[in-house]
């Protein structure tokens, strides 16, 4: 039977399976990993990413018929931008490389895992978009009916590629914090259990990306991890992942961990920069960058506290940083990723102009999805046609060398 633990609290005797909250605080529940001394590895001759993270993991038992092949993504270096950023080494997970092409598969594939083995009839999730993807297709897969709840407004684009998994979409015209609370009290009546974006299960399943990052430099933590910020599980995950092998004596270091915002909603990375342990909620949100657009993130105040403990840093971009860095990261070095993820690239570009130190090591930045999921940044990015004649091809190439 799994334990459960909250950072302000401490370990939690008892939690409802319908929500991800503290019955304490109201701040998200973590699985308490296992005790100290019982030796953990990893099986890395298994067929699937979870397999092989298998003794970190709160499963008993893993079904591969309700897996989609997530995770174990690549670890692309990055040459060109680190001769220009004066980096030793620098690298991007490209997470838009899972099954429905972001980073949301690992932590859906441990999920419903979980629920499935709890013995629940119906799944759903709350989202803005690549979660809505995710849960739809996992939920697919596991033949379970799913539930989709998107908010008011989210683009047709959204609705479409969650659409095509048959899940029941609804979209409600309201507050989207309020909407992520009211889901858990809903399910619970209705027997739909809503795994959101700080599900303890969920988060468990981001580990894996710092597991596979660990593996992919070799069995060493690297020197920084930039990962875009919005709820917060998604962080908290990566940092209980790096937690997890320190623990084991696998790790020697922990790595810094630096969460990135968009400007026009940045409540995390504002308080940060204030020294203030609670999040205020901004006036306004004013950015591109929709999927990372929170303005009350659930897991806020836990990042602030996790991220100061482990003296990580959060960072605001603007929305022209983050689609020059998006332009850059596809033009230097073949990667297409969405805005979103595009911010790591940024904050790392603002972080070397203010004088962050260089040397030996390695910088990770975490790509969560692709590019092809919106279509939209593609309108404003420069491109130029040259246009010939048949007769004229040879020597108007030639002019181009």
């Amino acid at each position: 039977m799994d334990m459960f633990e909250c950072l302000a609290c401490g370990p939690v005797a008892s939690r409802d399976p319908y929500s991800p909250f503290c019955p304490g605080c109201g701040e998200p529940l973590f699985v308490v990993p296992p005790c100290p001394g019982r030796p953990r590895g990893f099986h890395e001759g298994r067929a699937l990413a979870l397999e092989k993270c298998a003794d970190f993991l709160p499963l008993d038992r893993i079904d591969p018929r309700l897996s989609l092949g997530e995770g174990s993504t690549p670890l692309v270096r990055l040459e060109r931008l680190e001769d220009s950023l004066g980096r030793a080494r620098l690298f991007a997970k490209n997470e838009a490389q899972n099954p429905t092409s972001s980073f949301k598969d690992r932590g859906t594939a441990v999920a419903v895992q979980k629920a499935v083995a709890l013995g629940a009839k119906r799944i759903g999730t709350v989202s803005t978009g690549n979660m809505a993807a995710s849960t739809a297709a996992y939920g697919a897969r596991a033949g379970l009916p799913t539930f989709v709840l998107l908010k008011e407004g989210t683009s047709t684009m959204s609705l479409r590629v969650a659409g095509i998994h048959g899940p029941r979409l609804v979209a409600v015209d309201g507050d989207y914090g309020d909407l992520f609370h009211k889901s858990c009290e809903i399910g619970k009546r209705l027997g739909i259990m809503f795994m959101n974006s700080i599900d303890p299960y969920r988060l468990e399943g981001y580990k894996v990306t710092a597991f596979e990052i660990f593996l992919q430099l070799g069995g060493r933590a690297p020197r920084a991890v930039f990962v875009p910020l919005s709820s917060g599980g998604h962080l908290l995950g990566l940092m209980r992942g790096f937690s997890d092998l320190e623990s084991a004596g696998l790790a020697s270091s922990y790595p810094t961990i630096v969460g990135v915002q968009a400007q026009g909603c940045s409540p995390l990375a504002s308080a940060f920069e204030r020294g203030l342990e609670r999040y205020e909620r901004p006036e306004e949100v004013r950015t591109i960058a929709h999927a990372i657009a929170n303005p009350t993130p659930p897991a806020g105040n836990a990042v602030l506290r996790m991220i100061r403990d482990r003296r990580g840093l959060l960072v605001a971009v603007t929305d022209d940083e983050m689609l020059e860095a998006q332009r850059e990261l596809a033009a230097a070095e073949g990667l297409f990723c969405q805005p979103e993820s595009a911010t790591t690239l940024a904050a790392l570009k603002r972080l070397v102009a203010k004088g962050w130190p260089g040397g030996d090591g390695d910088d990770v930045l975490v790509l969560t999805g692709s590019g092809l999921k919106t279509p939209a940044s593609l309108e404003s990015a420069p491109m130029t046609i040259r246009r010939l004649a048949l007769g004229e091809l040879e020597s108007g190439l030639a002019r181009l060398l």
